[in-house]
């Protein structure tokens, strides 16, 4: 009896071992996953494990700004997620009443992960420019305040560069061809990008949720008006980590 005691007291350790060994794998690939997930969203990469790099721009109403950029068809790269949010204020985790107020410094911009390198960060910057007048300081339209500043918010100095590069052409073009904005300079602001402070929910996605909302942006530029000089290493370059 003892002996059969004890190969019984033996299977039920061995079925405890194996159950905790399962338990373990199944937790650990849980993690991996969750791990992939946080990676395609904030900075990683994507499902096709191509780095994601990240770009924040201001063009006035985000709602605006995001529907113009996940509408457009990219040629040098893709589009993976963009957020509303704000940067650049000095208030943490501001509202969006707070930063309607004036009083954070926050510009409402939309944080774009992508992938494609510098020539892509061109073409989006050169998309930038062609659906909000960048020559109206603290205003698109009706809407007037910092918040609705243009502003290039860089993560590096290839975005730098890229970013000055594309406002000398258009600035360029504007003084010897003409222009359909507002004023006859540029604006736009070129700073470090900050730390991100998405919006609500709510405000996500909200003209893809309410088809009828509030808009002001529209095209000025139909095809960009000049040539921007970039050297190869800034075409070929991963703009952001």
């Amino acid at each position: 009896k003892k002996k059969g005691r004890n190969l019984l007291l033996l299977a039920v350790l061995i079925v405890r071992s194996k159950a905790f060994d399962i338990f373990k794998m199944g937790n650990k690939g849980s993690s991996a996953t969750a791990s992939r997930k946080d990676d395609s969203i904030n900075g990683g990469k994507d499902d096709s494990g191509i780095p994601l790099e990240t770009a924040c721009l201001g063009a006035g109403c985000y709602w605006g700004t995001e529907k113009f950029f996940r509408n457009h068809n990219f040629e040098n790269g893709s589009i993976v997620d963009v957020k509303v949010g704000f940067m650049g204020g000095t208030t943490k985790n501001p509202s969006y009443r707070q930063v309607c107020s004036g009083t954070t410094g926050h510009v409402e911009v939309a944080e774009i992960k992508f992938t494609g390198g510098g020539k892509m960060y061109g073409e989006m910057l050169r998309h930038f420019f062609s659906f909000h007048d960048p020559t109206t300081l603290d205003q698109q339209g009706n809407d007037r305040g910092t918040q609705y500043a243009s502003v290039i918010f860089t993560y590096s100095d290839v975005q730098r560069q890229i970013a000055q590069a594309t406002i000398s052409s258009l600035q360029k073009s504007m003084n010897e061809k003409g222009h359909q904005f507002r004023s006859n300079k540029v604006a736009t602001q070129v700073r470090d990008a900050e730390k991100f402070y998405p919006a609500h929910e709510e405000h996500q996605q909200y003209l893809a949720k309410n088809r009828g909302g509030y808009c002001n942006h529209k095209f000025y530029i139909s095809k960009w008006p000049g040539d921007i000089e970039l050297s190869p290493d800034l075409v070929e370059a991963q703009t952001s980590a």
